[in-house]
């Protein structure tokens, strides 16, 4: 079966939902063979740039080409970090955020110039060079989450006052929001911490035409995300930006967009119902493992984890793989995404660089 070119509106998403849920249950074995190689050859830290700096975040690893000071190299990879630390590696994941942010960005070039120039292999995007504003743009349709940033965690334990904006008593888990706001947060190496714009503005970390920019472009990038997952049966409910600045003083978008990493998505035909019986929503998205962990272990303060069993991360490898068909309409591409030589992904790589001084 054909699927819809992108631009077309979905005139039934819950049956191309139900489409797609069957399919990628069939990719469970290729996931799980994947899997079985990566285990084998664990994580290197091999370079896949010559003659560059490299910083390895979280999920990226982002290279510095010397001869090239416009311009950087993200790698994603397949690791999976929440409560600040890693917790598994997960086939194809890495795929999936550079294929779906290249995407996105395409599809929000409108609203936001961002940062992207070419996507050389699968898991890798060059970009523009960009000094980062040190602010997550957390975005939110919904009262939610696990982690100790998220709102429902605050409001939960009393907090009626969050990043500067003051929440009415007797809201519940998971309810909708009067409308969508901007909670934002500090970018910090170790644990990020809600900040109000004002503290924002104050610390030095942007001025306020800076905030105002980044902050309406936010609003603007969330509402079409939404636009775009309702006609794919999904909510798309909250979700972090970020920013930065080009050698020219451009603000850019930069780093990831509306990716199950950054994002989190639920099932719309099933919320309300389930709302209504104080049910936890069907997501797509990493949060179904977060609350494994947590109904585990203490993962903030807990020396030792429990390691997250395979058919656990075969199934948040089929979730993401699922969530990148949903949203593009696009079949995931198994044979361009299979396991690459490392010499060949370098290989990819530098000809994306060199045609950049042709």
């Amino acid at each position: 079966k054909c699927f819809k070119k992108i631009d077309e509106i979905m005139v039934d998403g819950n049956e191309q939902l139900q489409e797609i849920q069957e399919r990628t249950q069939g990719y469970l074995p290729k996931i799980a063979a994947a899997l079985a190689i990566q285990k084998e050859e664990k994580e290197s830290n091999v370079e896949l740039v010559a003659d560059a700096d490299v910083y390895r975040g979280k999920v990226r690893d982002v290279y510095r080409p010397k001869g090239l000071p416009l311009y950087v190299v993200m790698v994603a990879t397949g690791r999976q970090s929440a409560f600040d630390r890693q917790l598994t590696t997960v086939p194809y994941k890495g795929v999936v955020l550079s294929r779906l942010s290249a995407w996105w960005f395409e599809q929000t070039k409108d609203i936001s110039k961002n940062h992207l120039v070419s996507v050389p292999e699968p898991s890798t995007v060059v970009a523009l060079r960009c000094q980062a504003f040190p602010i997550e743009f957390v975005v939110r349709g919904y009262i939610t989450g696990s982690t100790s940033t998220s709102l429902w965690t605050h409001y939960s334990n009393g907090d009626r006052i969050y990043c500067g904006i003051t929440f009415p008593d007797g809201l519940r888990k998971n309810q909708k929001l009067d409308q969508n706001i901007v909670t934002p947060t500090t970018k910090d190496a170790e644990h990020d911490i809600p900040i109000a714009p004002a503290d924002i503005i104050k610390s030095g970390r942007m001025n306020q035409s800076e905030w105002n920019e980044c902050s309406r472009r936010a609003l603007a990038l969330f509402e079409r995300g939404q636009q775009v997952a309702s006609k794919r049966g999904l909510i798309l409910v909250d979700t972090k930006y970020e920013f930065g600045k080009t050698p020219n003083g451009d603000i850019v978008l930069i780093d990831e967009i509306h990716t199950p990493d950054s994002s989190r998505f639920w099932l719309e035909h099933s919320y309300q119902s389930r709302f209504d019986q104080d049910l936890e929503p069907e997501n797509i998205d990493k949060e179904f493992l977060r609350l494994w962990y947590k109904q585990r272990c203490d993962p903030y303060k807990d020396t030792i984890i429990p390691d997250a069993p395979d058919d656990l991360v075969c199934e948040l490898a089929r979730r993401y793989i699922l969530l990148y068909e949903l949203i593009t309409a696009t079949p995931f591409d198994f044979e361009a995404s299979s396991h690459l030589s490392t010499s060949l992904r370098s290989s990819l790589i530098q000809k994306g660089l060199d045609s950049l001084v042709l």
